[in-house]
């Protein structure tokens, strides 16, 4: 197998040449590109209306599905919090219509759109300490704040992405359930999240497995969404879910940010790889 041989003289001034101007010029157009991109995203997160000018204005989504009318309502979201909830649910059982909303005096966070909202300053922050006037001395300091850029945008976009997981009982104990008026039956369970581009209620519908039952008592573990013939354990009360419904409405805003995501880490990688064309380089002769 060859060997690689060690550069010229000329073939090494000429690498110089290109890696000095590489780490003087193309470096901070990158930086300012991305600068210029993850600003953009930081806007759809703060909404117009926020900021000095007061409180993020309000947004209302009509949740609906393909596969089910049982749960319909709309959502309010106000920046990073459900100001506002109307849902009705028509009980498959008999019909009955439900009706249950938030109570004026609360609101919900939703933590995956304030953790996006905060990896997205904070990697505005890294790029924010290299400004023009910096100057860049090694490929591998660029290489090092390109990862750590990279890392609080893999951690924005994975937390839109990747819903938390959930047992049921840590469903039932959420301060969500206690956000409705009336308050909600007790053979009734919600969750509130986000997933991807996408603002999801589910509506869990229980009822109690008889200490005399035959069906063998499996506790659920932890899931995003979990299916009928779940069972659980709450308080003295063995449950099963029995219905599921799932309802969603897409948020445009969380959309552009997803695909801002994805430029700004497409255009870090571009600028590791061409830092990386030049590590053959650096065996021979440090920069």
């Amino acid at each position: 197998m060859a060997t690689a041989m060690a550069p010229t003289a000329v073939e090494r001034a000429v690498l110089e040449e290109e890696f000095r101007w590489l780490l003087h010029d193309e470096v901070h157009a990158v930086l300012r590109q991305l600068q210029d991109i993850l600003k953009e995203a930081s806007l759809r997160f703060t909404l117009p209306g926020s900021g000095m000018e007061g409180p993020a204005k309000q947004e209302n989504f009509i949740l609906g599905s393909s596969g089910t009318d049982q749960v319909k309502g709309v959502l309010t979201l106000q920046g990073d919090a459900l100001s506002q909830a109307d849902v009705n649910l028509k009980m498959p059982r008999n019909n009955q219509l439900l009706h249950f909303a938030f109570r004026e005096d609360k609101q919900w966070k939703l933590q995956q759109i304030q953790d996006a909202r905060n990896h997205v300053s904070q990697a505005i922050y890294l790029l924010n300490n290299r400004d023009e006037s910096y100057q860049f001395r090694t490929g591998a300091e660029v290489l090092k704040l390109m990862d750590a850029v990279m890392l609080q945008l893999t951690r924005a976009r994975n937390r839109l992405t990747t819903p938390a997981t959930l047992t049921l009982p840590e469903i039932a104990a959420s301060g969500l359930t206690r956000m409705f008026t009336p308050a909600l039956p007790s053979d009734l369970l919600v969750n509130v999240y986000i997933n991807l581009n996408k603002l999801c209620l589910t509506v869990y519908q229980l009822h109690t497995l008889q200490p005399n039952s035959t069906k063998n008592f499996r506790p659920a573990g932890g899931s995003v969404l979990h299916s009928p013939g779940a069972m659980f354990e709450w308080g003295s009360q063995r449950l099963e879910v029995s219905h599921v419904h799932k309802v969603e409405s897409v948020i445009p805003w969380l959309n552009d940010a997803l695909v801002f995501f994805t430029v700004s880490l497409q255009l870090c990688q571009q600028l590791k790889d061409k830092i990386s064309v030049f590590s053959s380089y650096w065996s021979y002769r440090p920069f």
